[in-house]
């Protein structure tokens, strides 16, 4: 693009220097009735959008790449440069071209961004767009999250661990932090986030507490809890800072901010989260926990389900109340259809509040608020009516806002258009000029003929016409054979070969109203629409309550509805740390049987005292990996208040469910198998609670068969000699050898998932059986596979040979026995020998979570030549 001014057309100079003003982000430049780009803007434009992109000439500078689209197609293709993971300035003309002589007044009146959105066709309607805002200091930082299309906004501060699992539950679609922790970002949360940096002088503590005090109106933080929330603070003053620079600065929806507790929600870490497939599945068309459970009726409800779900709760009161409305509801199925049918009508009034607080809401919207106000309050009259408790609380809690409703019904005409300037949107009999206007504009037709008519009486032309043309406006026309009979006073302005035209002062005096009328129409009914917007604005917290109350109400209803098509049983929630599931199901795989299957379903029993850790062997595709999952998924669903699909269950409440299920490269940092196996177990041993619950399956299957035996062993054993936390775990294995873990620990019971064998033939009855397994039908999985017969019969062959090599591997049974006496004899070895203190000080100075296969080799060499030179 040419910098030189001279050279460039006066609009490529004013282009130039908006564009100048937002660098980073594609400028949407408003051109009469098209959004133009410009320059490499519109080479991407036209890759992303698939438009034509052409050149255009701009003055002596030679030409510029040109893509563009007409203005009214801006919500067809701004969702799509978003989703592309642009930043959008939209540019627009800020005076009307009419009456500017020159080039017209432009500036952006709007910045998109993926995390700054709330168009219906960028956002996804059952899920929260979240701009997340992060604060590092030292050991801890500040988080805020803020949801523009809702106004939700969420402020919490912890070690990188806890701030990487709320990132991963709330999943933001944009992170904005300063340009300085660039690095630590990257380091801590890696690169999945649309990210977006800032200067480092918007972080201050002090111009942060002045801005939200100043956008919440109030002297102190204290109303909201988050006083003593520092950093938290400071990433929260951050985002509405960030808000103000996207050019978004009617804000008033957001009118409350809240600290996440912390203390109110079982631990998911981001590896359980993925593991067990709550919301999203690594696998091409899988179907997830969400899909199974969300019958809700609206999207605000879709939208708190998932909340719910990465956030389950864990005291006992609230996980019972949830539980015992749902039971209502089960028991009530005509109810229950009653409320989701007026529920569904009430749409997404959240979304729609905060359109209202933004002023970005058009007539059909506010129609829309008039269903929905008009179904809560059948809502709330269904519910005054009903025995039980908690949704009589509820109830009580809804305003029906009645007099904006009255105000919206009275002003609004009923059926509007969605743009104000197409007319006919406020009621007749609301504004006398208004109402003038229309008669002036809309009556034209009847007021015309009467006049025609009248002049046709009085000069006796019976022939007399009158009509309009862009010339002269409107004009009487007379033909030749009665010319002679026109009044003085008419003007004549045309002469035609048969007839003549006149006007007459009466007939330009109506002209002139009428052509007025309509820009004076628009003008008053933007007036009048403005006045009802910001009079609906002021019931912006009431609604936003309703909102909540219906979102909480809609899941309630769900978990209802899902528990009676899927045959789920509500559990016994309690303060025990027994784990008692009887006839447990997948509640995913259950739907995904084949037609006529049937789900084995299979219970599992665990405590503190004698049945701490099973150890459940049993050969691949048996199910040991299902069985792990659908045990945390019936803890998880129980503990959001849902029913669970088991006969029976009894959850002593869990605080923390860890998962190490799979084992996936992560080449691209430099991560083998092993390595991600690792991270993850390291992560769990470091958080163990008294009241979690653990999963792991297949744990050292990254590694050699004799390490990943030693790994798994000494984890396993660590868990159960643990001093305080005797954590609930699941092991699945296919190391048979670890079943004689039960006979040195009193707390490790062995099961297996059984199969049988027919001939040569292996059957998975998916049962979980006590007792330890000792073949793996390895083989026989790779024949149900389709694997060549030739390689079958060959891996039968070198399998018997192995076996009498190892004679039943009792020599690593034996070797595993010896270890408990190894550890003694570790104890032999002086602490200060030279040597050990050189390999002491290389292992204090690795950075494993950094470290590269290929530097994990590189320092055990170093480790051998100390030890030989030694």
């Amino acid at each position: 693009m040419a910098k030189n001014n001279d050279k460039e057309t006066p609009l490529m100079t004013q282009y130039n220097e908006i564009k100048t003003k937002y660098p980073g982000a594609l400028l949407l430049f408003r051109v009469g009735d098209f959004y133009e780009t410009f320059g490499a803007d519109a080479i991407k434009a036209s890759q992303i959008l698939g438009i034509v992109l052409t050149k255009r000439a701009n003055g002596s500078a030679s030409h510029i790449e040109l893509a563009g689209f007409p203005h009214h197609s801006i919500e067809t293709y701004l969702p799509k440069l978003v989703r592309a993971g642009q930043r959008v300035a939209i540019c627009d003309q800020l005076e009307d071209p009419k009456t500017v002589k020159g080039i017209v007044k432009r500036g952006v009146t709007e910045l998109v961004t993926p995390g700054v959105a709330y168009s219906d066709n960028i956002v996804q309607q059952k899920s929260n767009n979240y701009l997340a805002t992060l604060h590092f200091e030292k050991q801890s930082i500040g988080v805020s999250f803020l949801d523009i299309s809702t106004g939700e906004f969420l402020v919490a501060q912890g070690n990188a661990e806890y701030i990487d699992k709320l990132l991963q539950g709330f999943k933001p679609s944009e992170v904005v932090f300063s340009k300085a922790k660039s690095k630590d970002f990257t380091e801590e949360f890696g690169t999945n986030f649309y990210t977006y940096t800032l200067d480092d002088w918007a972080f201050s503590a002090d111009y942060a507490q002045e801005t939200l005090l100043k956008h919440f109106e109030v002297k102190s933080l204290k109303g909201f809890g988050i006083e003593k929330l520092n950093l938290g603070i400071v990433a929260a003053g951050v985002a509405l800072h960030y808000l103000n620079e996207t050019e978004h600065r009617q804000l008033q929806h957001i009118s409350n901010i809240s600290r996440i507790e912390e203390d109110r929600y079982m631990w998911l870490d981001r590896f359980t989260v993925r593991n067990l497939e709550l919301i999203g599945s690594p696998n091409e068309n899988g179907k997830t926990l969400i899909d199974v459970l969300d019958r809700t009726s609206c999207a605000m409800g879709a939208r708190m389900l998932r909340k719910w779900m990465v956030m389950p709760l864990k005291n006992q009161k609230p996980i019972q109340e949830r539980l015992n409305v749902v039971q209502f509801f089960y028991d009530e199925s005509d109810l229950k259809a009653k409320l989701q049918n007026y529920i569904r009508q009430i749409g997404d009034l959240e979304r729609l509040i905060s359109k209202i607080g933004l002023q970005k809401t058009n007539p059909r919207e506010i129609v829309q608020l008039i269903r929905a106000l008009t179904a809560i309050a059948e809502v709330k009259n269904i519910c005054d009516a009903v025995n039980q408790d908690s949704v009589k609380r509820i109830s009580e809690q809804i305003n029906l806002c009645a007099s904006v409703l009255q105000k919206i019904e009275r002003e609004l005409q009923p059926d509007p258009p969605v743009q104000l300037n197409k007319g006919k949107v406020m009621a007749d009999g609301l504004d006398q000029d208004l109402d003038r206007l229309r008669k002036i504009a809309f009556g034209g037709k009847d007021y015309l003929l009467e006049l025609q008519k009248n002049e046709a009486v009085n000069t006796g032309i019976s022939s007399l016409k009158i009509a309009f043309n862009n010339v002269f406006g409107y004009y009487l026309e007379v033909s030749n054979t009665h010319k002679d009979k026109v009044p003085k006073e008419w003007i004549r302005k045309q002469t035609l070969v048969n007839a003549e035209r006149y006007i007459t002062p009466e007939l330009k005096e109506y002209e002139d109203q009428i052509l007025g009328a309509e820009e004076k129409i628009l003008a008053i009914e933007t007036r009048l629409f403005t006045d009802l917007v910001a009079s609906i604005a002021e019931f912006i917290k009431p609604i936003q309550l309703n909102s909540y109350l219906i979102a909480q109400l809609d899941v309630l209803l769900c978990f209802a509805e899902t528990a009676q098509k899927n045959h789920y049983v509500k559990p016994t929630v309690n303060n025990t740390k027994l784990l008692d599931i009887k006839g447990g199901r997948h509640p995913v795989i259950e739907q995904n049987l084949p037609l006529g299957d049937e789900y084995i379903t299979n219970s599992v029993y665990l405590d503190n005292d004698s049945q701490q850790i099973i150890i459940i062997t049993g050969p691949n595709m048996a199910g040991k990996s299902a069985l792990l999952r659908q045990t945390g998924l019936i803890v998880l669903m129980a503990q959001m208040g849902s029913f669970v699909p088991a006969k029976e269950a009894s959850i002593g409440i869990v605080d923390k469910i860890f998962t190490r299920v799979g084992a996936s490269d992560n080449l691209s940092s430099g991560e083998s198998t092993f390595m991600v196996e690792m991270n993850e177990t390291a992560s769990i041993l470091n958080n163990l609670s008294d009241r979690s619950l653990i999963l792991l399956d297949e744990i050292g299957r990254g590694t050699s068969t004799y390490d990943g035996i030693s790994i798994a062993w000494s984890i396993a054993e660590y868990l159960h000699n643990h001093p305080s936390a005797k954590a609930k775990t699941l092991f699945a294995t296919h190391y048979h050898e670890l079943n004689e873990l039960s006979n040195s620990f009193n707390r490790i019971k062995n099961f297996n998932v059984s199969v049988k064998e027919v001939g040569n033939k292996v059957i998975f009855l998916r049962k979980l059986v006590p007792g330890g397994s000792e073949h793996s039908f390895g083989i026989h999985v790779a024949k149900m596979a389709g694997m060549p017969a030739a390689i079958l019969k060959r891996a039968n062959e070198i399998l018997k040979r192995l076996e009498n090599e190892r004679t039943g591997g009792e020599h690593v049974k034996a070797s595993l026995m010896k270890m408990q006496k190894q550890a003694v004899q570790l104890q032999m070895f002086s602490l200060d020998d030279p040597v050990l203190i050189k390999i002491r000080d290389v292992l204090n100075n690795l950075d494993v979570n950094t470290l590269t296969p290929v530097e994990a080799l590189m320092k055990l060499d170093e480790i051998q030549k100390v030890l030989k030179n030694s």
